[in-house]
């Protein structure tokens, strides 16, 4: 992988994906942000029903689109996060940073939640 990829994925930040509908089977490009914890990729949104989420748990690849200081389109995989425990320790490091954290049991209960496994080239 590039190395400009590599510190893209590290840093992490605003990017677009495009899903593959659930029912349509046509592709959905969105703009959304990505945090990397740890060396963990995750995408989620605020609280509420999310389309791009439900084409993901129809779908779980999709593609991952950088486009801040490097462009790339990378082949990902999204998996969900369910265990609440884990949901926990991400939202409690993902929601300070988004001056967030007195909503976290919405989050806890409302968000959607996946981690991002990028596909070696």
């Amino acid at each position: 992988m590039d190395q400009n990829v590599k510190q893209a994925l590290e840093q992490g930040g605003t990017i677009d994906i495009t899903t593959q509908g659930r029912t349509s089977g046509k592709p959905h490009r969105v703009e959304i942000w990505f945090h990397n914890l740890g060396g963990h990729l995750y995408i989620t949104g605020l609280p509420g029903r999310r389309d791009w989420y439900a084409n993901m748990l129809a779908n779980p690849e999709f593609t991952f689109h950088l486009k801040e200081g490097v462009q790339a389109d990378l082949s990902a995989r999204a998996t969900s996060v369910l265990d609440e425990a884990r949901r926990r320790e991400v939202f409690s490091t993902i929601l300070p940073r988004l001056d967030r954290m007195s909503e976290i049991e919405t989050w806890m209960t409302d968000s959607p939640l996946v981690e991002v496994t990028i596909a070696e080239a």
